[in-house]
C-alpha cells in the first residue's frame, strides 16, 4: 500500500494533502472532542475560514457534528478514523520513526502513537490499544505471569486490555510493587485487577505498603499468603511499566523534603522500579520496596515501558540507559521526535 501511496503522492499530490488535512482535523477533534472552531483552529495553526470549510465538507459526509459544546466525530468518522490511521502512519514514516528510535536506545523494538500525551488525553488510551497488541503478539502459550505497575498511565492503559486467554494460554497478574501512599485507584494492586478483569485472567493482590522498615519487612515475609505472592511477582515472565519524573515520583512516594531536595542535587531525572536516574543514567537514589528490582526484569521474555509527552523526554532517555535490550517502547510522535532531535546513539 506504501508504494501506490507514493504513486498517487508523484502525480496527484494536492489529492493527498487534502486527505492529511482532513486527517489531522478529525483526528484533534476525536483528540479534544467537543472542541470548538477558534480552539481547534489554533491547535492545527489553520486559519478559522480553511477550517470551516474543511469542516462543513465533513459534516456533510456525516463524519462530523456541530454541537453547542463543539466538534465530535460520529460514529461513522471513528470508524473512518481507525482505517486513516493506519493509512497515514505508512505514509509519514512512522514506521521508520519507530526503528529509528529503537536503534537509538538499542531495544527491540518501539510502538509510537501519533501526537503528544502532554496535550491530548486520548493518546494515552492508545498507549493502552498497543500494549493490548503488544501482549497479543508477544505471550506465549502456556501460564504467563505478568507483573503491572502503578499510575495514571498505567490506569489508563488497563482499561483498553482485551481478553487474551485462549485454549492454550493462561495468564496471571500481580502488581509489581507494594503501595505507595497514593490514590488508591492508580496502585499496582487496582491497576493489575482491572488488567486481569478486561483479559479475562487470575490476578494475586499484594496487600503491603512498598517502603517498609526492615524489621517490619522481615516480619511481613513470615505471612505464607505475602511469601507466595512474592515468589510470584519474581517468577514473572513480562512486566507492563512505566517511567516517571524524578522529582514528581519522589513526590507520590511521600519522599520528605531534605530528601527531595538531595535528588534535585544529584540533577536526578527519572525514576522506574524504585530507582531514580540522573540524566546520564546513572543510578543515584534507591529507595528499599518490596516488589520487583531493576535485576529481575533482565531475565523476563517481554518488557512493555509506557511513557510519552515532552515533559517525559529526560526520564525516558536516563532510564532507557539501563533497560534491558528486550524491550518494547511505547512513546507518542512529540517524545519520539524530541529525543532523536541533534542526538547520536546512545553508549
Amino acid at each position: 500500500m506504501l508504494s501506490e501511496l507514493r504513486v498517487l503522492e508523484a502525480v496527484a499530490p494536492d489529492v493527498l494533502e487534502v486527505v492529511k488535512k482532513r486527517y489531522r482535523i478529525m483526528q484533534n477533534i476525536f483528540w479534544m472532542q467537543p472542541i470548538g472552531r477558534r480552539n481547534l483552529a489554533d491547535s492545527l495553526g489553520l486559519t478559522e475560514r480553511v477550517l470551516r470549510s474543511e469542516t462543513d465538507y465533513l459534516r456533510d459526509q456525516r463524519l462530523i457534528d456541530a454541537t453547542k459544546s463543539g466538534m465530535l466525530l460520529t460514529e461513522k468518522g471513528e470508524g473512518l478514523l481507525q482505517h486513516l490511521e493506519l493509512l497515514m502512519e505508512q505514509f509519514t514514516g512512522m514506521d521508520q520513526l519507530e526503528k529509528q528510535l529503537a536503534s537509538f536506545f538499542k531495544i527491540e523494538r518501539c510502538l509510537i502513537v501519533s501526537g503528544n500525551s502532554d496535550e491530548q488525553e486520548k493518546v494515552i488510551g492508545e498507549f493502552g490499544e498497543l500494549v493490548d497488541e503488544a501482549l497479543q503478539r508477544q505471550l506465549p502459550d502456556g501460564r504467563n505471569i505478568i507483573a503491572v505497575m502503578g499510575g495514571t498511565t498505567m490506569a489508563e492503559v488497563a482499561r483498553h486490555v482485551s481478553p487474551l486467554e485462549t485454549a492454550k494460554r493462561h495468564n496471571l497478574f500481580v502488581p509489581a510493587r507494594g503501595g505507595i501512599g497514593e490514590s488508591v485507584s492508580i496502585q499496582a494492586n487496582s491497576v493489575s485487577a482491572l488488567m486481569a478483569a478486561n483479559a479475562h485472567g487470575e490476578h494475586r493482590a499484594l496487600y503491603v505498603p512498598e517502603q517498609l522498615s526492615e524489621e517490619a519487612y522481615h516480619t511481613l515475609l513470615k505471612e505464607p499468603s505475602i511469601r507466595s505472592v512474592l515468589a510470584m511477582i519474581k517468577e514473572a515472565n513480562c512486566v507492563v511499566h512505566s517511567i516517571g519524573r524524578a522529582v514528581h515520583m519522589a513526590a507520590r512516594r511521600k519522599m520528605s523534603e531534605d530528601e527531595i531536595v538531595r535528588l534535585k542535587q544529584k540533577n536526578a531525572v527519572a525514576e522506574s522500579f524504585g530507582y531514580f536516574f540522573d540524566e546520564n543514567g546513572e543510578i543515584v537514589h534507591k529507595v528499599p520496596r518490596i516488589g520487583l528490582s531493576l535485576e529481575d526484569i533482565q531475565k523476563m521474555s517481554t518488557v512493555l515501558a509506557v511513557a510519552g509527552g515532552k515533559s517525559k523526554v529526560k526520564a525516558i532517555t536516563a532510564y532507557m540507559k539501563n533497560a534491558p535490550k528486550q524491550t518494547w517502547l511505547i512513546t507518542d510522535e512529540a517524545a519520539a521526535n524530541e529525543i532523536l532531535k541533534g542526538a547520536s546513539p546512545l553508549k
